[in-house]
């Protein structure tokens, strides 16, 4: 038997496919390559906008018109938050949300068995266990990423993330430990830790965040360790004191934004002032000598942004230096409080916004790179071009094509950076 998985939305979806993948695999079925006819496709959803959900459908519409005997399978994110709907998609014969992943697998074997459809879409329960989907590894990736938490407690006005995930629950320290040290007897020097509010980990259990971080450098193998995005608000002195003492972290580090501008964080229910935001942003250099980098993303175009405010924002981004900001235009998702504020914008405007705020972004980008030109760091080797030339990242997360003889995926070299082309910088690895 043959499936077919197919992803939407962030890595922590990534992340639980791939699990998936393996759950099924295990379980005797074959990973259908690309163009192959599959027996079962699965879609692993996301529904932070309606865009996401129309996806979803027509890939199913698609799997259905290309595989008629096929079983189809509506999974993730977009059945949990809405369920009545989802279960109304007459392409999926199969509907699972969040809430009992593992349960997927049975429910399709149920419906290859009898041709039934079945729905079943778990609500997520007050106190209810983190849910262990282990990976054993990551094909084609010379990163590993573990999944340590899941859900959130915040009310933003734009997000339904909560409804489709939960309350904020994390995973057990010692079987991230056990995971992580299996990957690194396999080989793994880098790995990501990820959440989808990656800071509140150990707050339902005692433990915290930067104590994972630091139990985590601790593993044999594991050179080098990711963080996933984060909430700056729930960074403390002290978090951010350990974080800098601990070597293996690289100093890059995903913090969220949404909006420079405070009128709008205030209309967005943001927990942080753009004055907070900045402010341990600033901590955060000086506790590495200004040796650290920063992304973020950026929506524009929220109800009620008026020109004014959208400048703001603008001025606030240029004055963070990030390496690299993620510009979205704001979209309506209904459901959510944001979805009925006055003083929504045209798609137009948002679309040039969205333009404006990623020049200024790439415009800073280039200077940041261009200051490091002729500066050394460590690279990961990841996917070859040539028998010589590999891609890879920086510690900073500057991406990089790196000249590397007698190189391999998954080596740690340090490299030289020589010129930046608006895409990569090209390197070269030092001797030794």
């Amino acid at each position: 038997m043959r499936v077919s998985f197919y992803t939407l939305g962030c890595k922590v979806n990534q992340n639980e496919t791939g699990a998936l993948e393996q759950l099924f695999c295990r379980s005797g079925y074959t990973l259908a390559g690309p163009g192959e006819a599959a027996d079962v496709y699965v879609v692993n959803s996301c529904t932070v906008t309606a865009g996401g959900d129309k996806k979803s459908r027509q890939w199913l519409r698609r799997a259905k018109r290309e595989a008629p005997g096929a079983v189809t399978v509506l999974a993730g994110c977009y059945p949990q938050a809405f369920p009545a709907e989802a279960a109304a998609v007459a392409e999926a014969d199969v509907v699972v949300g969040n809430a009992a992943r593992q349960e997927m697998l049975s429910a399709v074997e149920r419906a290859l068995a009898t041709g039934e459809r079945v729905v079943d879409i778990r609500a997520h329960e007050k106190g209810e266990a983190f849910e262990e989907l282990p990976m054993e590894t990551f094909e084609g990736h010379t990163r590993a990423f573990i999944k340590v938490q899941d859900g959130c407690d915040r009310q933003c006005a734009y997000c339904v993330i909560p409804k489709a995930r939960g309350r904020s629950r994390s995973r057990a320290q010692g079987s991230i430990l056990a995971e992580l040290q299996a990957l690194g007897a396999a080989g793994y020097k880098e790995v990501v830790l990820s959440g989808i509010n990656l800071p509140s980990y150990g707050k339902d259990t005692g433990a915290d965040l930067t104590g994972l971080i630091e139990a985590c450098a601790g593993v044999a193998g594991i050179e080098r360790i990711r963080l996933g995005s984060l909430e700056p608000d729930l960074l403390t002195d002290r978090d951010i004191a350990r974080m800098a003492a601990c070597k293996k972290l690289c100093p890059q580090f995903h913090l969220s934004l949404q909006s420079g501008c405070e009128a709008t964080l205030r209309r967005m229910r943001r927990t942080y002032t753009a004055a907070q935001y900045a402010l341990v942003v600033d901590k955060l250099r000086a506790a590495y000598g200004g040796a650290a980098s920063f992304t973020t993303d950026v929506i524009v175009g929220f109800p009620g942004e008026t020109e004014a405010d959208f400048c703001e924002s603008m001025a606030f981004v240029e004055r963070q230096r990030f390496l690299k900001v993620h510009v979205f235009p704001y979209s309506s998702r209904p459901g959510t409080p944001a979805a009925s504020f006055p003083g929504q914008l045209p798609e137009a405007e948002k679309a040039a916004r969205v333009h404006r705020l990623q020049t200024l972004a790439d415009g800073v980008r280039a200077g940041l790179i261009g200051a490091m030109l002729g500066a050394r760091d460590e690279v990961l080797l990841e996917k070859p071009l040539s028998s010589n030339l590999f891609t890879g990242y920086t510690r900073l997360y500057v991406p990089v094509a790196v000249k590397a003889p007698g190189g391999r995926p998954g080596q740690i070299v340090t490299a030289r950076l020589q010129s930046w082309d608006g895409e990569r910088c090209r390197a070269e690895a030092l001797p030794g």
